[in-house]
């Protein structure tokens, strides 16, 4: 049986004040969990049902049995009849491009549910890195986590002033998605680079603009008048691995 005290605890880490200050979060659902005991983030405790125990070496980690309806009451899905579990935060190191590689960067990513996916999304094209700025949605959230399906189990992250960063950073091409750009299908990219993603509802910032060195832009065939950002984020990934 899950404590008073410890559904409290589990229950304040859905709030970001509260996972920055115990530098905590949650990781919910089987596949989520599974993948996560495979990595290399450091689980705190997970609270298991009897028949998702079964399926873990439960020798190296410190598990405790709940009912489904205890772990559904404390957690954030609907429907959760496998695991729960607390796991710390890694710290918020500055990412850096190597050569051969591609770093996606992030500007204002507000919904959750995008950030989930474009990890994903990322994780399928082999991006291991991600740049986020300072008011892009936390990384943490459950819904990203959620959302993520496990991938956010190899994507390095970092979050920060972007502007700055590129003031440091600025010997590599650094591609942006516009509406008016060079047609993606037509760009010839580089072996190496940024790619940034703007706001779902803004795009990228003039500040931000002000770094691109190349703007792309993916052509539009038909009268929607925008893309969702993880789909235009598939789309260009796709593109840069016809290259790479």
């Amino acid at each position: 049986m899950i404590s008073k005290q410890q559904q409290k605890y589990i229950q304040s880490l859905q709030i970001k004040k509260y996972r920055q200050e115990y530098q905590s979060f949650l990781v919910e659902g089987a596949k989520s969990v599974l993948e996560l005991l495979n990595s290399d983030f450091l689980i705190d405790k997970i609270y298991v049902t009897e028949k998702f125990a079964e399926q873990i070496d439960s020798k190296s980690i410190s598990i405790e049995l709940a009912t489904q309806a205890e772990i559904e009451k404390i957690g954030t899905l609907q429907s959760n009849d496998s695991a729960l579990a607390i796991v710390k935060m890694k710290p918020n190191q500055a990412i850096i491009c190597n050569d051969n590689e591609y770093v996606l960067v992030l500007d204002d990513i507000r919904d959750p549910g995008n950030l989930g996916t474009i990890i994903r999304i990322a994780d399928w094209y082999g991006i291991n890195k991600i740049i986020c700025s300072e008011n892009t949605v936390d990384f943490y959230n459950p819904k990203v986590i959620a959302s993520t399906m496990g991938s956010f189990t190899r994507i390095k992250i970092w979050y920060g002033d972007l502007e700055k960063y590129f003031n440091r950073n600025n010997n590599l091409p650094v591609y942006g998605t516009f509406i008016s750009g060079e047609n993606i299908h037509k760009t010839n990219f580089s072996k190496n680079g940024f790619i940034i993603i703007g706001n779902e509802s803004n795009g990228i910032r003039p500040e931000i603009e002000k770094k691109v060195t190349d703007k792309i832009t993916i052509p539009r065939f038909g009268n929607a008048e925008s893309l969702n950002a993880g789909i235009a984020t598939a789309i260009v990934l796709d593109n840069i691995r016809r290259y790479n």
